[in-house]
């Protein structure tokens, strides 16, 4: 194509089936993207989603068609389970900038109005009193090792000193507290989304993932629109097709469960062995990994310890919990994301993230600001009996007791990456700007790398702990 020919289009925002079915229609023929435009028009963008991507299976069109939805009043647990795509493009409320506080907690329909709730928001409260109280010792104490620069603004530095502060406090907060999400996903995520929330069994993010469907099959808020001043706004719905087709997965109802009882059955593992905060694994077998990653997914071991049981198995066990984690898919389901398999680079990592496993076993994190300020026996006292509570608590309300897991608890979280994506992570989160939390975390990541592979390791450019710059965010 000549210069004189060639165009470079940019179009205006079209609802997502629309613009998949266009796309689609514009890669299937001669005509220019005006002419498919006009056809589209003119004819049934849900038959053509009907047959060509819910009958004959091309799911590639529903990469061709975003959406962005909004969830608000959300629990954190919620969020979590919101953001869990591999392909995902959002922002949550942050606990790092801004006070949590009155945003309240979320308390699961199952427990309200009865005898449990006032326990719930017993040990919720006592969380929060914390929260709260340990804010002005703590900024303090900030704002005494790190004084206002001349040049810099009040204003800027009251608010740099208050994100220091929720970066320490927020250890405090719980699941249970409630936050936004914005995301922008192709209509493909979506539908995996809404049905992998479907298929959960907690009651919260099953009623998303219906908030979801109808969201989907209404039309969409148009703000931007009325602020612009335009007079007729566009009714039609996001994508009313998906949300006709969304439903639950049996294949990830069942699955996960009965992996956990295999797990119960065969592991057999007794105490859960010490660990450091960051492992790189050794290589193995691609079937050990997969065996060993499902079984990682349904319980609270090192995933070096379940390793070492899975490779004194037979090729018979081994292939056994594969088996059980395919047994129950249909044609139109994904693998399980354990699946992922193959990676160099493995790391379990142990930090303090809020998760809806479990966290307890583990224990918490004490950030060393706790110490320095004076207040770390306060946090730990509040720390210790909320984990006593919470494990005799979740004996008998599992689920209500998950949303009470504070943020400080330690979680596992398994890390497959090859070097590239190894190396973004350790470069960009141990950076001065990070949380030190994770900043840790990333700092041992490039320590381990360099450790296993030197020449490798020492190319990842990472910020060492030892450097740090309060006043930057």
């Amino acid at each position: 194509m000549s210069a004189s020919t060639r165009r470079v289009l940019a179009l205006a925002p079209m609802p997502p089936e629309k613009s998949a079915y266009a796309l689609a229609r514009y890669s299937r023929s001669a005509d220019s993207i005006e002419d498919s435009l006009r056809w589209v028009h003119g004819h049934s963008s849900e038959k053509f989603w009907e047959q060509f991507y819910f009958d004959y299976g091309h799911a590639s069109i529903a990469d061709l068609g975003h959406v962005i939805i909004c969830f608000e009043g959300i629990s954190e647990l919620a969020a979590i389970h919101i953001e869990d795509e591999a392909l995902w493009d959002g922002q949550a409320k942050s606990s790092r900038y801004q006070d949590f506080g009155p945003g309240g907690v979320f308390v699961p329909e199952a427990i309200v109005a009865t005898p449990v709730e006032a326990t719930y928001r017993g040990i919720a409260a006592r969380l929060h009193q914390t929260y709260e109280s340990l804010y002005a010792p703590i900024r303090d104490y900030l704002c005494r090792v790190t004084p206002k620069p001349d040049e810099m603004k009040p204003a800027a530095y009251d608010r740099t000193m208050a994100a220091r502060t929720f970066d320490v406090t927020r250890y405090l907060l719980t699941l249970a507290s409630r936050t936004n999400v914005g995301q922008v996903v192709s209509v493909r995520t979506l539908e995996k989304q809404i049905g992998r929330l479907l298929s959960l069994s907690v009651a919260e993010l099953r009623g998303v993932g219906e908030d979801l469907k109808s969201a989907c099959a209404s039309p969409p808020l148009n703000i931007w629109g009325e602020l612009c001043g335009q007079t007729a706004v566009a009714a039609e719905p996001l994508a009313p097709t998906l949300a006709r087709h969304a439903r639950p997965s049996d294949y990830l109802i069942k699955t996960y469960p009965e992996l956990k009882e295999f797990a119960a059955e065969r592991l057999r593992l007794g105490a859960i062995q010490a660990s450091e905060p960051v492992e790189l694994m050794q290589a193995h077998e691609p079937l050990d990994e997969l065996a060993s990653t499902l079984l990682y997914k349904v319980s609270a071991y090192p995933y070096q310890q379940i390793l070492a049981a899975v490779q004194d198995w037979s090729e018979k066990d081994k292939t056994e919990a594969v088996d059980i984690a395919l047994r129950r898919r249909s044609p139109h389901d994904a693998l399980l994301r354990e699946f992922h398999c193959g990676y160099r680079f493995i790391f379990d990592i142990l930090m303090d993230l809020g998760s809806w496993r479990d966290l307890h076993r583990h224990g918490y994190d004490v950030p060393e600001v706790l110490t320095a300020a004076g207040v770390a026996p306060r946090y730990c006292e509040t720390m210790s009996v909320v984990g006593e509570q919470l494990e005799s608590f979740g004996g008998s309300h599992p689920e209500a007791a998950a949303y009470l897991t504070p943020f400080g608890f330690r979680t596992r979280c398994l890390f497959k990456m090859d070097y590239a994506e190894a190396e973004y992570i350790a470069r960009l989160r141990s950076g001065i700007k990070g949380h030190f939390s994770y900043r840790r975390i990333a700092w041992l990541i490039q320590q381990a790398l360099e450790a296993r592979f030197p020449t490798l390791g020492s190319r990842i450019q990472t910020t060492p702990l030892g450097i740090d710059d309060s006043l930057t965010r």
